[in-house]
């Protein structure tokens, strides 16, 4: 049998687990309805993603969020980041692993 990666031998993953098949991946956004995951098309997942970030500002307020951003991403994804946290959450918790 042909495991992936080319040799017959399967490889080792992180913690010593072996796997011999690509792990499934999602190809389309889940949404829980009633406790139930469905598919549903990116314009109600990402609706319904910004409807929670909306709840939870309304109720505990904007600095109720956090996010970290990585040294290793490129500027303008810091940049992005930074901008979203401070401007459509309104917050300015938000920091990276650049201080070391």
């Amino acid at each position: 049998m042909q495991h992936r990666g080319g040799s017959a031998t399967p490889r080792r993953r992180r913690k010593g687990r072996t796997y011999s098949a690509p792990l499934p991946r999602l190809t389309t956004p889940m949404v829980r309805d009633g406790g139930v995951l469905r598919e549903a098309s990116w314009d109600e997942a990402l609706g319904r993603a910004a409807e929670g970030f909306a709840a939870i500002r309304d109720e505990h307020g904007p600095e109720a969020f956090g996010m970290f951003s990585c040294s290793k991403s490129t500027n303008e994804m810091n940049y992005a980041a930074q901008k979203f946290i401070r401007t459509a959450i309104g917050s300015n918790n938000i920091d990276s692993c650049n201080r070391t």
